[in-house]
């Protein structure tokens, strides 16, 4: 008997290890550089994640670091350095925002215009801080795919967010070799700051995610922003609604909260937390420690698990297309970036000789080795097959004389967002702001995308 109960504990501790753990995480877009009461909330905040062994995510916007430097702030600083900090880019919403200056840009251009207006905030949240930023988010949702590359080579590897530009099955995921934490829908859990009796609901939004979780192991995320716990309304709707943009010196500060409602959102906001600390099996984890829980990136291809592209151009086994026609080609596992533009196909004939379709894999293996991204088509003498086009016929080439063309499916756009105005519907972007073309841009930047595999 002691021996059976020896094998049954060996075989239920080697289900749990066998099990990826639910981590969360907690992060405050630190943000406001009007209201100086902010600052003391991030202070608290800080103070008591501290005290209760939390390390949370603070991202901070570049004016904002400057600001807390201008004002001596030296005790918010030596707090939050306790935390991790991530990167919420230069002004936020004083115009133009992220994606104002990003609409009507392609990526190559794009990314030059992000680097130059964002890398003055960037280091200086670094020099304040004295750390590299884990991660950055948009302001509100003015997102654009450009920022990708750019934080790549700034040493920044993860993206940590909420929208619904571009998402995987509301979990974590690789898109432009970035670790994205976006997109979570209702893995993504706040207790209501301002009504007590709601705090029940956010427990149980909580318990639900964790336990729909559970099996599988997953994320699960909270946000804030520290002026939330001392404002009535948000700064930047005072300043810069819809396009406005006044001088420094016409700035308002928001209506503050009183004494009472503050110390009610900094209770309601730890009961939460406590409760969520609380949860057996949980594990809190920063945006600087995701990277660390998640299966490496590149990884060998089978050739079986590319070949499915011949019928949808979309994640299969867990790889991006990227991937799986980096293995077709017989390149080794790396990550290259999406195509520059949507090509069509112009060839009329459906089925081609070997030798001009080889012709045709040798020129894009050196398009990819030399410029680090898929082609945007491949040539077969004069005419163009569209990369979906050749991705399917790649896959589905049986090694035959004559190589039948096929047309490819990108099912995998199915995961980037269709509606620009409800997508970037914030309020301090001007009204109708709706750029179609940087949801275009994330579809062919899709080639990437992949699920975030927990390590097990």
């Amino acid at each position: 008997m002691r021996k059976l109960l020896i094998i049954l504990l060996l075989a239920a501790l080697g289900a749990y290890a066998a099990t990826p753990p639910v981590y969360y995480l907690l992060w405050f877009d630190t943000e406001d550089f009007i209201e100086p009461a902010s600052d003391d909330a991030a202070l608290r905040l800080a103070q008591e994640l501290t005290k209760r062994g939390i390390k949370a995510t603070f991202k901070v916007v570049g004016e904002k670091a400057r600001v807390l430097e201008q004002r001596n702030r030296t005790d918010v600083v030596a707090a939050l350095k306790l935390h991790d900090i991530g990167y919420h880019s230069n002004f936020h919403s004083i115009h133009p925002a992220s994606a104002e200056y990003l609409e009507g840009k392609g990526m190559l251009d794009g990314e030059q215009e992000f680097a130059m207006r964002e890398l003055s905030g960037f280091q200086e949240v670094e020099k304040l801080f004295g750390m590299r930023p884990s991660c950055y988010g948009q302001p509100g949702n003015s997102w654009g795919p450009q920022a990708n590359k750019v934080l790549r080579q700034w040493g920044t590897r993860v993206y940590m967010d909420e929208g619904g530009q571009v998402g995987f099955d509301q979990q974590p995921f690789w898109f432009g070799s970035m670790l994205y934490i976006f997109g979570l829908g209702p893995n993504t859990v706040r207790a209501n700051l301002d009504k007590p009796a709601l705090l029940p609901d956010a427990y149980r939004a909580f318990d639900s995610a964790f336990e729909r979780l559970r099996p599988t192991g997953g994320v699960i995320q909270s946000y804030y922003h520290p002026t939330e716990f001392v404002t009535t309304e948000f700064w930047d709707g005072v300043n810069f609604r819809r396009g406005a943009n006044p001088e420094r010196a016409d700035w308002k500060r928001p209506n503050l909260r009183t004494r009472e409602s503050t110390e009610q959102a900094f209770q309601l906001f730890l009961a939460f937390i406590d409760h969520v600390r609380k949860t057996p099996g949980i594990r809190i984890i920063t945006a600087r420690e995701a990277p660390e829980v998640f299966q490496a990136r590149e990884l060998a291809v089978p050739l079986e698990s590319a070949r499915k592209l011949a019928e949808n151009i979309d994640v299969h086994d867990g790889f991006s297309p990227a991937d799986q026609v980096l293995a077709l080609l017989g390149l080794p596992p790396r990550h290259v970036d999406g195509p520059l533009r949507r090509a069509a196909t112009t060839l009329k004939v459906q089925e081609i000789p070997r030798a001009v379709f080889d012709r045709a894999k040798a020129d894009a293996v050196r398009s990819i080795t030399k410029q680090g991204r898929l082609p945007d088509s491949v040539w077969i003498g004069s005419q163009e097959l569209s990369l979906p086009d050749f991705a399917a016929t790649l896959a589905g080439d049986s090694g035959a004389a004559i190589v039948m063309i096929r047309k490819g499916n990108m099912a995998i756009e199915s995961h980037v967002g269709i509606n620009a105005a409800k997508l970037y519907n914030w309020v301090i972007h001007p009204e109708g702001f709706a750029p179609e073309n940087l949801l275009e841009l994330a579809r062919l930047q899709a080639w990437t995308l992949k699920p975030a595999a927990l390590k097990r």
